[in-house]
């Protein structure tokens, strides 16, 4: 197995541009949001200390008018520490709230955009694999690789049961064989042979070209169809790879 340096490199440009797109649009302004939480919470605490300022004051007037003050200054007080906890606490339960949403919320955009990177990667490799067959098949000899799809289409038409094999010969309609590039008469022969014999009678065949194929030869009847071809193959390939995926 060859390692594909071009694969690997736009695989990690689409992880650095996808880090980027988080760091730049989801990160910073989470941070911005926590920083501006964390400075409420501040400001909040410095109020409670302007408050317990204010209250000590208070409570120094209260000492210069008599004792009978102090009630009021120990209410004062415990009013502004209940007050201040319990405002920084509700702040603080807040932001961490938010915290944890924000991270949550994260994970899922993570997870979503993985599964879509995933989803291209596997495009783009079934697509690569379509152009290398294609380059792979131009190269072959043709008659060879008619031949050995020939062989595969007759096996498998001998293994359907009896019936498929009278439908396809008796089904009322021509039977179409496809091939990805022009058949000349004799190998338009040789096929019409080779079905026959393996069909146990003459279908009514007709030929067609559908260079799509890439290689190999599709059999095509009213009530039957028999894909027998690279394109077949590699699409059969590429739904595993999705499924698996």
């Amino acid at each position: 197995m060859m390692f594909d340096w071009r694969t690997f490199a736009l695989q990690t440009v689409n992880v650095l541009i996808l880090i980027w797109i988080l760091r730049r649009f989801f990160w910073r302004p989470v941070a911005d949001m926590i920083e501006r939480r964390r400075q409420q919470a501040q400001d909040l605490l410095e109020q409670a200390r302007q408050d317990r300022e204010a209250a000590a004051g208070a409570l120094a007037e209260a000492r210069k008018r008599g004792d009978g003050f102090s009630r009021e200054r120990d209410a004062i007080l415990a009013r502004a520490r209940r007050e201040a906890a319990e405002a920084g606490q509700a702040l603080m339960q807040q932001a961490q709230a938010e915290i944890v949403q924000a991270r949550l919320q994260a994970e899922t955009v993570l997870a979503r955009q993985r599964d879509e990177a995933e989803r291209e990667w596997a495009a783009q490799a079934g697509r690569l694999a379509l152009a290398i067959a294609g380059r792979l098949a131009a190269r072959l000899d043709g008659v060879a690789v008619r031949a050995a799809f020939l062989r595969w289409l007759i096996d498998k038409l001998a293994a359907q049961s009896e019936q498929v094999r009278e439908s396809v010969v008796n089904g009322g309609g021509p039977v179409e064989l496809v091939s990805a590039a022009p058949l000349d008469p004799a190998d338009r022969a040789q096929i019409a042979a080779a079905l026959s014999a393996v069909l146990g009678g003459e279908p009514k065949l007709v030929f067609s070209v559908d260079p799509s194929l890439i290689a190999g030869l599709e059999l095509k009847a009213p009530h039957f169809a028999l894909s027998n071809s690279w394109r077949a193959d590699l699409a059969e390939i590429l739904a595993e790879l999705k499924h698996d995926g």
